[in-house]
C-alpha cells in the first residue's frame, strides 16, 4: 500500500476508533489467503485497538507472539486497504476497557500462551488471531466472539475451500475433529455494529 494510501486510511480509521473496537484486516500471503477462501469471507485476520500514550495500538496475536502493533503498522498488512471496524453494541465503560487490557496481558504474559498455533487449534494454549480475542472478550466482559466449529464442519460449509492446500499443510491428514474458530465467524457476528469499513 503507498504511504499516502496508508497514512489517509489510518486517518479515517483513527478517527472513528474507540477503545475495544475490534479491527478486521486481510493479508496478502498465501496461508491467510487461503484462511479467507476456505471461510468463504474476504478477512484473514483480526485484532482490537486500545489507546497508549495517546496513540493508537491494535493488540493481536500473531506470528511469533501475541503483540501490541502500532495502527499505521497493523494497516499496511491489509490488502488494498481492506479493513472493516466492528463494535459492541453496548457502549463500553472505562472499567470494561481496563478490563480487556488486564485479559490481553495475561494471556500474552507467558508462554506458551503468547505463542501462535499455525494448526489453528483452539483447544490448544497456543493463541491464534480470532481465539485471541475471543478469549479475551470472555474473559473480560463474558461476551463470546464468534463460534468455534470442527475443522470438517467448517471445510463441508465451504466447498470453494482448497481441501488439497489444507491436507498439505496439516502434512498429510486434517485433523477434522480439531475446534477452530475463525475471523469471518466473528465478523459477522451478530452482537457487533460496523462503524467503518472500505469493502
Amino acid at each position: 500500500m503507498k504511504n499516502t494510501n496508508l497514512n489517509t486510511l489510518e486517518q479515517q480509521v483513527a478517527s472513528t476508533l474507540q477503545e475495544g473496537d475490534i479491527l478486521f484486516i486481510s493479508i496478502d500471503a498465501l496461508l491467510y489467503k487461503q484462511v479467507a477462501k476456505g471461510t468463504g469471507s474476504w478477512c484473514s485476520h483480526v485484532g482490537f485497538a486500545v489507546k497508549e500514550n495517546n496513540q493508537w495500538m491494535v493488540i493481536e496475536s500473531k506470528v511469533p507472539v501475541v503483540s501490541k502493533t502500532p495502527l499505521g503498522k497493523f494497516l499496511s498488512r491489509t490488502c488494498n486497504g481492506e479493513v472493516m471496524v466492528r463494535r459492541l453494541k453496548q457502549p463500553l465503560s472505562v472499567t470494561q476497557i481496563e478490563q480487556l487490557k488486564q485479559s490481553a496481558d495475561k494471556l500474552s504474559a507467558t508462554l506458551p500462551t503468547s505463542l501462535y498455533h499455525l494448526g489453528f487449534d483452539f483447544e490448544s494454549d497456543r493463541q491464534f488471531c480470532s481465539k485471541f480475542v475471543h478469549l479475551v472478550y470472555k474473559d473480560a466482559l463474558g461476551v463470546e466472539l464468534g463460534q468455534a466449529q470442527t475443522l470438517e464442519q467448517l471445510l463441508q460449509e465451504n466447498p470453494q475451500a482448497s481441501v488439497r492446500f489444507w491436507r498439505c499443510w496439516f502434512m498429510g491428514f486434517i485433523p477434522w475433529k480439531r475446534q477452530t474458530l475463525t475471523p469471518a465467524s466473528q465478523i459477522n457476528d451478530p452482537q457487533l455494529s460496523t462503524v467503518f469499513c472500505t469493502v
